[in-house]
């Protein structure tokens, strides 16, 4: 993929928008309406946020409907898939792959130029790498695959107030003074501030070559779950004591969590077994493509906790 000019082709296009009402296609949608035409695919309209309802096109369906996705997918330039069946049960892979496997079949048939897809950080030849990152992955390669150039980007833990993997944190941090903790809280990490990884999508947009890519994004520090606990606590003015243990499996995490955390055990047990797998930055794809550089895990977490309601 070309490194130069990301964003001189710049014109207004035709988007679509899935996971419109999810914490990041919420956030990007206000974003790309100034420039571009936004269409939104939704199990739900009235889940839009008002201010933009009225200046989109909805499209309301799902991604596993042949004739929503027809109807979604029609005279789009570019699409953004920003969905993933995590909360849906066992059954998560099987649908994620459905679903992608029906979208990229359809948006090669409407002619979009682009799919633009945000999936998760880790090394896909890591036997050991959790069900949920590799179905992450499997929907990337689908994509990549499809005929439709695709921008595989590739994130960690999204630092930012509403974000699952942060919200997990807060909980954690305010709820428990001392922690006995389970060993993945030394997993290393390269997470991104909510405000990076929507600018990484936004440029995205615009990136001049038509071939597919994987890029993987994230602030240049590496650190841990703990790290994060430990600076979100200092951002608090909390004192905070970790203890660590090797012993509990990735289903009694989960119980533990459920114990401490808003997430459903279902959800934390995904959740956790992905965090047992370090997500790290293994190429510096980003900075060859993009010209934005995001800010540091202490900044990201700075600003997280200043805009929390």
């Amino acid at each position: 993929m070309s490194s130069e000019s990301p964003t001189s082709s710049s014109h207004r296009k035709s988007v679509l928008v899935t996971g419109a009402t999810g914490y990041i296609g919420s956030r990007l949608i206000p974003r790309l309406l100034p420039q571009h035409d936004v269409r939104c695919l939704v199990r739900d309209a009235d889940r839009l946020d008002p201010a933009v309802r009225d200046h989109v096109r909805t499209v309301t369906g799902d991604v596993l409907h042949t004739a929503s996705l027809r109807e979604s997918l029609e005279g789009i330039d570019v699409a953004y898939y920003l969905i993933h069946g995590l909360g849906q049960g066992s059954d998560f892979e099987k649908i994620d792959r459905k679903a992608a496997e029906g979208f990229a079949k359809v948006a090669r048939e409407a002619n979009v130029s682009r799919i633009i897809y945000l999936g998760g950080l880790g090394d896909e030849n890591d036997p050991g790498l959790s069900p949920h990152l590799k179905s992450r992955q499997e929907v990337g390669r689908i994509f990549r695959e499809s005929g439709v150039p695709t921008i595989e980007l590739r994130a960690s833990i999204v630092i930012g107030p509403g974000s699952l993997s942060y919200e997990m944190i807060r909980a954690l941090t305010h709820r428990l003074p001392v922690m006995i903790c389970p060993s993945w809280l030394a997993t290393p990490t390269q997470p991104i501030a909510t405000e990076d990884a929507l600018i990484y999508l936004m440029e995205a947009l615009e990136v001049e070559s038509q071939e597919s890519d994987v890029i993987e994004i994230g602030s240049d520090d590496v650190v841990t779950y703990g790290d994060l606990i430990k600076m979100y606590a200092r951002e608090k003015d909390l004192k905070r004591v970790l203890i660590t243990v090797p012993l509990l499996t990735p289903y009694l995490s989960s119980l533990w969590l459920g114990l401490v955390t808003p997430n459903s055990a279902e959800v934390g047990r995904h959740l956790i077994e992905g965090l047992r797998n370090p997500t790290v930055v293994r190429n510096g794809r980003s900075r060859d493509v993009f010209a934005h550089r995001p800010m540091s895990t202490a900044d990201a977490i700075r600003q997280a906790v200043e805009i929390e309601p």
